[in-house]
């Protein structure tokens, strides 16, 4: 078995919650040493937040659990100055450095990007905002739904009678931390080249606009305002979430290829030649009638038959499922994306957490260790820097760590 691509590579992950945590928890599925650097006493906000209030109370809540396993945890209390000389420490030994603090935080506890650079000219710094470390709203707080709003995904979220609104999920989070470890990489990549360190502004607010895709640039390239359209695809019809016999299914036939295999396969061949739906640019213009016609004809199926039926001939087809039915799929169990790990405090339950969406060699990359205790590795960690026992116990006893 080859190293995983970020062997070697030791992280420090000085981040909370969601965007900043996802980014080191996919460096870490890459084979990162990611060590998680947290508030003695309390740690990231995360592990008090999730559905089982019991996890929340043992500072293990599900939230936390679900993007930092197979990190270390180290305590420092960055207001002390022990805790700072300790980063100052880790610093040299690193080559990244991840932070979602508002910008300025870091700066006013004395262990800003500046600082840590001339500590350490190989460091990647990373951090990770709702607008970015400059522009009017830099010093604004900033959480998902806010970014979903101001972002505008909101606005065409929905249908003209439901919008504006907010996706089932957290997506400004996850698009911020997945541009977080990308750019890290691509960071390590010319670091590799050149032996120079980078510093890295990550906006959420711009990584939710890059992701929206067409819908940016029809405005402006096109001056097409978008508008919520519900399940309906813009630029194509028949494509959208269709009644069958028991439930919705996803069609997208947007080549006309795919759409005369569809009318011949649901029965309704004369829709081809029917004026108001021959020509692409009409169906869109009359993709209501189009999908009253369509879903008397998808009603003789199941939603899972049409799906086998369509998909087999080439139409793209898949049925609307739940989560659980989602994570229960076969196609997600050959390619071993959710990982079975031990419960960090060997209590007996299961924890099952998600791998990389990315194989490397034909090789799953998943966790390999639990998400850590709070603390669980600071002696550790300590010692690896140079500290003594005596120093370490110093450092416990002055509330450093």
């Amino acid at each position: 078995m080859t190293p995983p691509l970020l062997d070697g590579v030791r992280v420090l992950d000085l981040t909370n919650v969601l965007a900043g945590p996802l980014a080191g928890y996919q460096l870490a599925l890459q084979g990162a040493d990611v060590i998680k650097v947290e508030m003695p006493g309390s740690g990231d906000l995360a592990r008090r937040l999730g559905a089982d209030r019991s996890l929340s109370e043992d500072l293990l809540g599900a939230s936390f659990l679900a993007q930092n396993a197979g990190k270390r945890s180290l305590t420092l209390n960055l207001k002390s100055p022990e805790g700072r000389e300790a980063l100052l420490r880790a610093v040299r030994e690193a080559d990244v450095l991840l932070e979602n603090f508002r910008p300025g935080v870091m700066d006013r506890l004395g262990v800003g990007a500046g600082t840590l650079r001339a500590e350490n000219p190989r460091l990647v710094y990373c951090a990770i905002s709702g607008f970015g470390q400059t522009g009017p709203l830099r010093e604004r707080p900033a959480y998902d739904q806010i970014v979903q709003g101001l972002s505008g995904m909101m606005s065409v979220t929905g249908t003209p009678d439901t919008a504006p609104l907010r996706a089932g999920f957290p997506v400004a989070d996850t698009l911020g931390g997945m541009a977080a470890a990308y750019a890290v990489a691509a960071a390590l990549v010319r670091r590799g080249r050149t032996g120079e360190g980078a510093f890295i502004d990550v906006s959420m607010l711009e990584s939710a606009l890059t992701a929206m895709g067409w819908v940016t640039s029809n405005y402006l390239i096109s001056g097409r305002e978008p508008q919520p359209m519900g399940n309906e695809n813009f630029t194509a019809a028949p494509s959208g979430t269709f009644a069958t016999a028991d439930g919705h299914l996803n069609i997208a036939a947007n080549r006309q290829q795919q759409y005369t295999t569809l009318c011949r396969l649901v029965g309704r061949e004369d829709l081809t030649t029917d004026p108001r739906f021959a020509h692409p640019a009409d169906r869109k213009t009359h993709r209501e009638p189009l999908r009253t016609e369509l879903e008397q004809a998808l009603a003789a199926r199941t939603a899972q038959e049409w799906e086998e039926i369509l998909s087999a001939a080439g139409v793209p087809a898949a049925r609307v499922l739940s989560v659980p039915d989602a994570l229960g799929l076969e196609q997600i169990r050959a390619r071993d994306f959710v990982h079975a790990l031990p419960f960090p405090d060997d209590r007996d339950r299961p924890l099952h957490v998600l791998g990389s969406p990315v194989r490397v060699d034909d090789e799953p990359a998943g966790a390999p260790a639990p998400p850590p205790l709070l603390g669980e590795h600071t002696d550790d960690v300590l010692a690896e820097l140079g500290y003594t026992p005596a120093e370490i116990s110093e450092l416990h006893a002055r509330g450093a760590v």
